[in-house]
């Protein structure tokens, strides 16, 4: 029989017919990740290995062009102390498979993702890590295994001690706690005037921070500036309460969500209650004033329409989409929708810098299949707009391999969460108490093309009369919104001049 087989393999290539001969698998790379043995104990997570071109870098992290770092990821159980796994380099990655880089020298590095936090903010405090590998001359296609070596841990950043004027704010709330079936708190700081005097009560605006936005940055970013601008006098004196709105699914925007809970309520009834309570302000809806930026503007602009008779105004800087007719591109009702490409097939752009538009909306969601299924951008906006699906999940709006949307679910987004179909709908019960309280601030070169959406809810509010101001500052992006010359906070402190009129409107003379 064996001699049969080699003879007919012979008779089949003289005739000039090749055997078959089931082809080889495509030739995946890879990488053996180990995890060092000075780690007291196994860990778990999502690992992911990041490859860029160049060397010298201290750490590796994405930007906002896709392609500047490559990523592959791998969900991982348990990983002991000395024992090693290999992740795919070409099975969930971005943009790409890896091995399909151009040739050329690089850098890789591993980060076990040990919190699933790294969509939202990236690495941090107790996220395991490798050195940076630089890899000479690396044909990607051709690469033998890399070798990694998880043998460090992230450090928490020392805690700032704010100054006496800085109070945190750690107020639990009974409606989230009942929603989570766990204690929850809404959380922040609240920032006194300098020369805060108990006998004077102060108007009091409400700050929230963008995406990828933590309390810790409150604490070393934000604190330190509000205390700057306020000792200077140059914005008035009124208390500054910043409020973290981040959370292990994203940004929740403190808006009452199916799938994230009663954020919205939790502030109106629980917290400023007890901030009045415990600090004099102003507790008339004039002296109660609100801005934000990005994610934090869309959640001002938010709280302003669903609590018009508790705010006296809010001042949303370059908002996340508020008119759901433009979601980032595509218009989410439109029938046929789809996320990643317009009618005529080409991409939805999503990120412009210097003029040229440098990653699509499927490019960044393709992205954050890589990195995590929680806290990513998309995945933020599900967890507060979506109904609740099957899982107990968000119902997500869009399907992340095809981008095709579901009409459904962007149903369930107009009625509930688009600001525009709001504010129309409940004109006739809201138009005296929210005429002329909404101001919304943006660049003509926002990055997100965020001043999209923003003229669309401006030609509604028009036709509605509805006392609103659109300011679009020429030429500012998302990140140099504020600046004017060589201020940098130029636009901020000409806001908080105008939200201070608003509290303490001069008398005609």
């Amino acid at each position: 029989m064996r001699r049969l087989c080699c003879l007919c393999v012979l008779l089949l290539h003289t005739a000039g017919i090749a055997p078959f001969v089931e082809a080889a698998p495509p030739r995946h790379w890879l990488a053996h990740v180990t995890l060092d043995r000075s780690f007291k104990g196994p860990v778990s997570g999502r690992l992911l290995v990041l490859l860029a071109k160049g060397t010298g870098k201290k750490q590796l992290a994405p930007g906002l062009e896709p392609g500047d770092v490559w990523i592959a990821a791998r969900e991982v159980d348990v990983l002991a102390p000395g024992e090693a796994i290999d992740v795919d380099l070409d099975d969930v990655a971005f943009p790409a498979a890896l091995s399909t880089a151009p040739p050329g020298d690089y850098q890789a590095q591993v980060f076990l993702d040990v919190d699933h936090s790294y969509a939202y903010s990236g690495p941090g405090p107790g996220d395991l890590f490798s050195e940076p590998k630089t890899l000479a001359s690396l044909t990607p296609a051709g690469a033998e295994t890399l070798d990694l070596i998880v043998g460090a841990e992230m450090p928490a950043p020392p805690a700032p001690v704010p100054p006496a004027n800085v109070k945190p704010l750690d107020v639990h709330s009974a409606v989230l706690s009942a929603f989570w079936g766990r204690p929850m708190a809404v959380r922040g700081y609240v920032v006194l005037p300098p020369h805060y005097d108990a006998r004077t009560k102060y108007p009091t605006v409400y700050w929230t921070h963008g995406f990828g936005g933590t309390l810790t940055d409150i604490a070393t970013a934000g604190i330190p500036e509000y205390n700057r601008l306020l000792l200077e006098k140059t914005i008035p004196p009124m208390i500054w309460v910043l409020l973290d709105e981040s959370s292990p699914t994203g940004t929740h925007e403190f808006a009452d969500s199916v799938n994230n809970g009663p954020w919205g309520t939790a502030l109106t009834r629980e917290v400023i209650p007890y901030l009045e309570s415990h600090y004099r302000m102003d507790g008339r809806p004039s002296g109660r004033l609100l801005t934000g930026h990005s994610s934090g503007g869309w959640a001002t602009l938010w709280l302003q329409v669903e609590y018009p008779t508790v705010f006296g105004g809010t001042w949303s800087t370059a908002p996340d989409p508020s008119d759901f007719r433009d979601f980032t591109g595509p218009n989410i009702y439109a029938p046929e929708a789809n996320a990643y490409r317009a009618a005529d097939g080409t991409r939805w752009p999503l990120v412009r810098m210097d003029g040229r538009e440098v990653a699509s909306v499927e490019e960044f969601a393709r992205r954050e299949v890589v990195t995590g299924e929680y806290g990513g951008q998309f995945a933020s906006f599900e967890w507060v707009f979506s109904p609740k699906g099957a899982d107990g999940r968000p119902q997500r709006l869009f399907d992340r391999v095809t981008g095709r949307i579901d009409p459904d679910v962007a149903a369930y987004w107009g009625a509930h969460f688009d600001i525009a179909n709001k504010i129309e709908r409940e004109w006739p019960q809201s138009r005296k108490n929210l005429r002329g309280k909404i101001h919304v601030i943006v660049g003509t070169a926002d990055t997100f093309h965020l001043d999209q959406p923003a003229r669309l809810l401006e030609e509604r509010l028009k036709k509605l009369d509805a006392g609103a101001t659109f300011t679009y500052v020429p030429g500012r992006t998302h990140f140099d919104l504020f600046t004017e010359g060589t201020d940098t906070t130029a636009g901020f402190k000409k806001i908080a001049q105008e939200m201070y009129a608003v509290a303490r409107p001069r008398k005609p003379k």
